[in-house]
């Protein structure tokens, strides 16, 4: 049920909020609570006088008050705890302190830590937050959606919980990652938190230390696969179309095995993309981007190794190829500089379970006729290596340590400056520590990770490992595709949105520094990146036509400024409801 709304006073077209609620629940509102900062006039008005301190703080000192708390946390897990108690007392302070030390706490919210959280959260839990649509619920999930009390989500980021970062199938606790996304739509993409709603699909779970632990509180049974799994997801998106027909929904930590065909079904029916596959994408591509620049060579002449071969090593190349096409290569010739290694060795036509997804990268079995290969023998990346001159390698394997050091030392015998991107996480699945790689490749490596790892000093040199993470590219999408209405997501945004971060490249100025701008440009980089998508959707006709002017315009006035609204309470629920019409 609503309790409050969000809108421009008529008589000073200030933004304020009105809320019915009085007394302890203005308080125990995260939306609407401002704590000690309720001025005077409003704790009268909304009966807070005497249930706060006396003193009207203002919001700095509110922050500072706040991270002094957060510094008293030692381990990195309860710093995490202690962030999302804060959220769930005051949505603005938690924002306004998370973008003060948006660098410092961004791998406390999200990546590495949000892993840690995620398989801990049955644990940790401590309010509600977001929607638990059970397949047990599954013939009401219109009531569900009616019980949210954000007015107008406008974005959603759902999961089901398997496929958690590399750490697998963590069922209901797989909400973390949600959670954590909508956060960054908030902190780095200006999205209202009222705006964004994070949703677990609690199909069950097939991990077996969670259907036996007492503290385990999801749908305790195998997870629904096949038709059952399909019909759930159905049930799900026509209820979502029905009360939020304009949202933008992300798939987010599906396996291999759902994640492709849902974005495939369902991308042309709704505003919708695989973060995992197409966000993951364009970032690695900006990587590469910066780092031809730096090496003075084009994308289209590199010989691309993958480890992995899932949904997001795919949607990966998929891009790389269509960014090679862009520099003048036919689609055949760009995916013959394509290699994917699985599990099973090198993706080669012929081979015997093999995914749609996964074709339009098999080799021919031309290609590997000439080398010298044990019979029968599997090819891995030390095989490739050997007998193809690779100057990028890309790991979305999950294994930790497959860089052994005689690939990458075979590798840099190939190319004067390799380009090496471990890119899973978190740190426990990363495929090579980068002090390793600097070693072995005599510091030439041009490395990204997937996870954040210090900076490291090797031969008196001074090393910033760039984090090629997600959140460069999905809050600058988000805030396009909100402030431009965008109908649908095309392959064409993601790659304008490569483009866009890679213009913003600190090594483009001094090619000894990062690949990626710091974190704390998180405003300046999604308002970029959203300006670049926002001009693509207008080429491609999924958006309306506008001045650049009003590209900016539009981009401004949908980037919360996150500060405090004046609070005006309401004589009861139904002066709200005649408010809202």
């Amino acid at each position: 049920m609503q309790t409050y709304v969000i809108r421009k006073d008529l008589s000073s077209s200030e933004t304020v909020i009105e809320t019915h609620l009085r007394g302890s629940s203005v308080i125990n509102q995260p939306i609407v609570n401002k704590g000690t900062s309720f001025t005077a006039k409003e704790r009268v008005e909304l009966g807070l006088d005497g249930l706060l301190p006396e003193e009207v703080a203002t919001l700095p000192l509110q922050i500072k008050r706040s991270y002094k708390g957060y510094l008293e946390n030692e381990t990195n897990i309860q710093k995490h705890i202690y962030l999302r108690a804060l959220q769930d007392r005051n949505e603005t302070l938690f924002y306004a302190l998370l973008r003060e030390h948006l660098e410092e706490m961004l791998p406390i919210v999200y990546t590495p830590v949000v892993g840690e959280a995620c398989q801990r959260f049955h644990e940790i839990y401590r309010k509600p937050r977001g929607l638990f649509v059970s397949y047990a619920n599954r013939h009401k999930i219109d009531e569900l959606l009616a019980n949210i009390d954000n007015p107008d989500v406008k974005v959603i980021v759902v999961s089901d919980g398997e496929r958690i970062l590399g750490i697998g199938d963590l069922g209901v606790g797989g909400m973390g990652i949600p959670i954590g996304k909508i956060s960054l739509y908030t902190a780095c993409g200006g999205l209202h938190p009222c705006y964004g709603l994070p949703v677990l699909l609690d199909v069950g779970t097939d991990n077996e230390e969670l259907l036996h632990d007492p503290l385990y509180f999801g749908h305790r049974h195998k997870r629904i696969r096949g038709q059952e799994y399909d019909d759930f997801v159905e049930l799900f998106v026509a209820a979502v179309l029905r009360r939020y027909p304009h949202a933008v929904l992300q798939w987010e930590d599906f396996a291999k095995d759902h994640a492709h065909d849902l974005l495939t079904r369902y991308r042309k029916r709704l505003c919708s993309f695989n973060d995992d596959i197409q966000s993951t994408a364009a970032v690695v591509v900006a990587g590469l981007l910066s780092a031809m620049a730096v090496k003075k060579e084009r994308l289209a002449d590199q010989h691309v190794l993958f480890l992995g071969a899932g949904s997001a090593g795919t949607g990966i190349a998929g891009q790389i190829v269509q960014a090679m096409m862009i520099e003048g290569l036919t689609e055949e010739e760009a995916k013959a500089r394509i290699w994917m290694v699985d599990v099973d060795g090198l993706l080669l036509e012929g081979h015997v379970g093999i995914r749609d997804f996964q074709r339009p990268f098999l080799q021919p079995a031309s290609a590997v006729k000439k080398w010298n290969l044990p019979p029968g023998g599997r090819i891995g990346l030390q095989e490739v290596v050997g007998n193809v001159h690779v100057s990028v390698l890309i790991g979305v394997s999950a294994q930790r340590g497959a860089f052994q050091e005689s690939v990458i030392r075979a590798m840099a015998r190939h190319t004067a400056t390799p380009v090496i991107f471990p890119l899973s996480n978190p740190t426990s699945c990363c495929e090579a520590d980068p002090r390793d790689l600097l070693a072995w490749t005599d510091g030439k490596a041009l490395i990204a990770t997937g996870t954040l790892f210090d900076d490291i000093e090797y031969k008196d040199k001074r090393y910033h490992i760039s984090q090629c993470n997600n959140s460069y590219i999905f809050p600058g999408l988000g805030l396009a595709l909100v402030a431009g209405e965008i109908r649908f997501v095309s392959d064409g945004m993601f790659l304008a949105a490569a483009r866009a971060l890679s213009h913003l490249s600190p090594a483009l100025i001094n090619p000894h520094d990062s690949l990626f701008p710091p974190q704390n440009h998180a405003e300046k980089i999604a308002k970029h990146v959203a300006f670049a998508v926002m001009q693509e959707a207008q080429k491609e006709g999924m958006a309306q036509m506008c001045a650049n002017s009003e590209i900016h315009k539009r981009i401004e006035d949908n980037f919360w400024d996150g500060r405090y609204y004046p609070v005006h309470g309401l004589g009861s629920l139904e002066e709200l409801k005649r408010r809202m019409l």
